[in-house]
């Protein structure tokens, strides 16, 4: 059940939120660099969504945290709706980036305190459902834009208002009684550290951190590189959203690649995470060599999302493996790290792309991947026997 409701969340989100860039240049009649000024408010929001969200997971319990959050979410797409305004549309849209991170450490503290022996599987299974949605949702986004944007807004509320009312239905039937308040997040008895203490034992996850920064600003390549190099190439936004397709498609039908990648190269945690950087750098070297036929972007989609495939369900694993009752807020530190790539990116590429073109663009997301890969490497060094107690 978990599987579905992921499914069909993450479906309706990607209905809408990979064509934020061409919404705003197409339809508001703004610039790229205005485009990715909207996405620079949405991830600062986000940034300060996942720390509220890590920070306050014990305080409030996942039940109130994750509903409220998701049901004034499904009220901010819905909102969407309504701001035709330029003004309005970057307040909802701050709104909805603020609402949804909350959401993120959320779920990742509930599934490592609830199935503390199952941890990677259930990352990985949760990460697949997700992207299987964003292999549906983007196939249909390209197509449901062109009948009305608005369209796209409505149903990516409704999913959102569905995924709320599994958890309300599913957090309802846990047995409290048996001792699972403290697992997945009520009144605590653990003994409690202030965020200065927690913030001093940075091996645990300072590098993690910067490595999801580094490697989150990368890929705003595609949203305000990739986009706005198509469409001015005069593509459809079908040949955009195709390419997300692709994405979600290879995650759903490779995880026997890297399943046999874990099993013989990649055996440790660390050590995907440092090979997911190294797939996004070679990814992004490919496509700055040879960026002038479509089927290149198809080829270079398929490389970085082995990365993605690595990366996504290893940090959630290290951090609810190695920092225990205190996750929840090392997860939105690291979240709120991994917005801020995603802040600072578009606004930069999209900036870049007026003036230069993608060229550019790509020699920087080179160098940022393989930094990536460098702060990752520091962890795996650093912090080898370090446990949070």
């Amino acid at each position: 059940m978990l599987m579905l409701a992921s499914f069909i969340n993450s479906t309706g989100s990607s209905l809408m939120f990979p064509l934020i860039t061409l919404y705003v240049h197409n339809n508001l009649h703004r610039t790229y660099g205005e485009a990715g000024f909207v996405i620079f408010c949405q991830s600062l929001a986000g940034i300060v969504g996942q720390l509220v969200g890590g920070s306050i997971y014990h305080k409030l319990g996942v039940k109130k945290l994750l509903i409220g959050a998701l049901l004034l979410q499904c009220l901010g797409q819905f909102g969407l709706i309504f701001a035709t305004d330029w003004f309005a549309y970057i307040m909802v849209m701050t709104l909805n980036g603020f609402l949804m991170s909350i959401t993120m450490p959320t779920i990742s503290a509930f599934i490592g305190f609830r199935f503390p022996n199952q941890q990677y599987r259930l990352f990985n299974v949760i990460y697949v459902s997700n992207n299987a949605g964003v292999a549906l949702g983007t196939a249909l986004a390209g197509l449901l834009a062109t009948i009305s944007y608005n369209l796209t807004f409505l149903l990516n509320g409704i999913s959102t208002l569905v995924f709320a009312g599994f958890f309300f239905f599913y957090l309802r039937r846990i047995d409290i009684a048996n001792g699972q308040e403290n697992s997945i997040g009520g009144l605590s008895v653990h003994p409690q550290k202030g965020i200065l203490e927690l913030l001093k034992a940075y091996p645990l996850y300072l590098f993690i951190a910067l490595g999801s920064m580094l490697l989150w600003f990368s890929t705003s390549v595609w949203g305000s590189g990739v986009a706005p190099y198509l469409n001015a190439r005069g593509m459809s936004l079908s040949a955009y959203s195709f390419l997300w397709t692709v994405n979600g498609l290879m995650i759903i039908f490779g995880q026997q690649i890297t399943a046999r990648l874990n099993r013989n190269i990649t055996k440790s945690l660390p050590t995907r995470l440092i090979a997911s950087a190294m797939f996004y750098a070679f990814a992004f070297f490919f496509l700055m060599l040879f960026h002038l036929a479509y089927y290149n972007f198809i080829i270079v989609m398929l490389i970085a999302t082995l990365g993605e495939m690595l990366v996504s369900p290893t940090i959630p694993a290290i951090i609810t493996k190695t920092t225990g009752h205190f996750a929840p807020f090392y997860l939105g530190l690291i979240g709120g790290f991994g917005s801020l790539g995603r802040l600072i990116g578009p606004v930069l590429f999209g900036t870049m792309f007026d003036y230069y073109g993608i060229s550019p663009i790509l020699i920087v997301t080179v160098g940022t991947a393989s930094l990536a890969a460098t702060s990752f490497y520091l962890h795996k060094k650093i912090s080898q026997s370090l446990v949070l107690e």
